[in-house]
Order: structure tokens, then sequence, then C-alpha cells
């Protein structure tokens, strides 16, 4: 049975063309356009299929799409359940994709979603600056931009929003709870591919130490998979063996996120280096197993459910054309202590 990429490659056009014509939204694509689109619908007897594409459209089942860099990462997996459970209270279905960081799904899961009628996605963790994300939204889909926050360039933008964590103050939170508890050698461990959020998350980091006029040190590992998502537990692992090699031996440290801290602790375990007694560790985005370990790791919180719900609030808002502009939105971390800290030096 031909699909919507047949009908593209007969017509000689995008796909999103075809999801324009699809979805009645004639304006977009020029009478030409219309006609070979229409052509190769008929040659390729498509007109069942446009009916069932137009079904996914209706009042009665309404979709979004949610693009997460890897699923495995467990901070993805959190974010994908409370975008879920907002979706549903609006009687939307979550369509939920793994990037794994590469352009091309990106861009192949954004005419996806135009090919199946969906008006409005949720990016998490990419450069919303992309030209796959901009074109789209200039055809007309509604994207909310997660923990990526806007360039000035882009905050003009009347089709995407943006939803965050302060990553910088989440840096510093995390770096001030280590300072007040006696730490002197404070580093930050991370994954060597920085995004954005993970560069704010280093500069939070660092403006705490300034402040302290305390001696910084961030140390990266390489990761096998571009960015590490997959992998963070063992990184956390290797990288613990490395960290107690170093001069002096830190006894704090700030990692990148809970998965890492978690392989880290487990790293000093098997070493027979004590946390918190020997090492401290904070970990930021207080996944659920991170109070199941033992210690428990101490970790920076976004307030997720939230930023979830106002990211299925403005979709919604937009698709319903309530929403004329664009809008930043940052919102603040908070610290949730448990035993992964040393009580006082």
């Amino acid at each position: 049975m031909a699909n919507i990429r047949d009908v593209a490659r007969l017509a000689g056009v995008s796909i999103s063309s075809v999801s324009n014509v699809l979805n009645n939204r004639l304006n977009q694509v020029s009478s030409e356009t219309l006609q070979r689109i229409e052509h190769a619908m008929s040659q390729l007897n498509y007109r069942s299929e446009r009916k069932a594409v137009a079904a996914i459209n209706n009042d009665q089942t309404r979709i979004m799409g949610l693009l997460v860099p890897s699923i495995v990462n467990p901070s993805f997996s959190a974010l994908a359940h409370e975008v879920d459970l907002a979706a549903r209270a609006y009687r939307y279905r979550v369509l939920l994709s793994n990037s794994y960081r590469q352009e091309r799904e990106e861009a192949l899961f954004v005419e996806d979603m135009f090919s199946h009628g969906v008006r409005g996605i949720i990016v998490a963790a990419s450069d919303i600056r992309k030209t796959h994300f901009v074109r789209a939204a200039e055809k007309g889909m509604f994207i909310v931009s997660y923990d990526s926050q806007f360039s000035d360039n882009m905050a003009s933008e009347s089709q995407i929003d943006s939803v965050s964590m302060d990553n910088i103050a989440a840096g510093q939170l995390a770096t001030q709870h280590l300072i007040e508890r006696g730490c002197q050698n404070i580093v930050f461990a991370t994954e060597s591919t920085l995004t954005i959020g993970r560069n704010q998350k280093i500069e939070g980091f660092l403006t705490a130490l300034r402040q302290h006029s305390m001696q910084h040190r961030v140390i990266e590992c390489k990761a096998s998979s571009e960015y590490g998502d997959t992998e963070m537990y063992e990184l956390g692992l290797a990288m613990a063996r490395d960290i107690l090699t170093l001069t002096p031996r830190p006894d704090g440290i700030v990692a990148i996120n809970d998965a890492l801290g978690i392989g880290l602790i487990m790293g000093f375990r098997a070493a027979g280096v004590n946390v918190p007694e020997s090492i401290s560790v904070v970990g930021i985005d207080n996944i659920s197993i991170s109070s199941f370990i033992e210690p428990g790791l101490t970790s920076v919180m976004p307030p997720l459910a939230e930023m979830a719900n106002i990211m299925v609030e403005r979709l919604v808002s937009r698709i319903n054309n309530e929403i004329p502009e664009s809008k930043e939105l940052l919102l603040s971390p908070t610290l949730v202590e448990r035993g992964s800290v040393i009580s006082n030096k």
C-alpha cells in the first residue's frame, strides 16, 4: 500500500507539502504543486489513506508530539510521563519519538507529525534554531522547546515557546550546598559533549565558586555514543576511578545529572571510598531511583509536573488560536537533601 512518502516522491515535492494538501492547508501550496500531488495520489490510489489521516485530526482524536534524545535517559522518561499526564487532562494523546540527537531523526519526526495532521510538538533538549524546526514553525507547526532557551534571534518567532528550568541556578544551588557543608575541593563531572543546558549548569557551578574565591575544575569524559544519553551510569563508574587519581582529591562533586551521580557513588564504593564521609555528591534532575540507592543522592529538582502542564497548556491554547505571541518561561529548581552530602565538616 502506498504511503505519504510515495506520494511525495512521485509528485516531486516534500512530505510537508503533501501533508498540507491532506489537511486542507491549501493556502500553503501553489496550484501547480496541488495538481501534481493530486495526480500522484490518483495514480497511487491514495484516497483511502487521505481519509484516514484526516480522521486522525478530528475532534475525537487529538494528538501532540514529544521528541526526546533517548527514553533510556531516566530524566527524559520522567518528562514523557508528566507530559502524558498533562495531555490526558486535555484529552490529547502523545506521540513519542527518540531522536538520539541526530538531525535526520529530528527532521523525519517533524515530517511524520505533519503527515499525521499533528499541529503541536514538544522538543526536548535540542537547539530549536535548527533549520527543520524553524521551517516547521513557518509552515504552521506549534513548538514548545524544553530545556533549551531562546537565543536573541529566536525571541520573536511567533510559533515557538520555551519552557526550561533555570539551569544556571541549578548549578549554583548544587555547588552552594557543597560549600555550605564545608567542601573545599569541588569538581563538576560531565560528559564532554555539551548542550545549552549543560553549559548553563557549568556556568552556575563556576559562578558559585568564584563568589567564594575557590578554585574550580570541570572533569569530562567521552561517551561511546554522542552526548552519552544512554550510558550515564556507566560513565559515572568510569569517572570515579579517574577522579580518585586527582591531586588534591575532590571532597565534593556536582554531577551533570543523577544517573551520572549514581554511577559515581557506585564507582567510589567499588574502590572502597565512602560517600559522603570521603566525597560528597550532588546530582541534577532528581530522578526517582535517586531516593532508593544507598546513600540516597542529594539532587537539584526541576518542577517537572508544572513545566509539563505549562507546555501542554501552551500547545493546546495555540492550537485553539488563543495565544498570539511566543513566550519564554524559566522556572526555579529546588534542592532535595538526602544522604550523599556530608552533614558538616
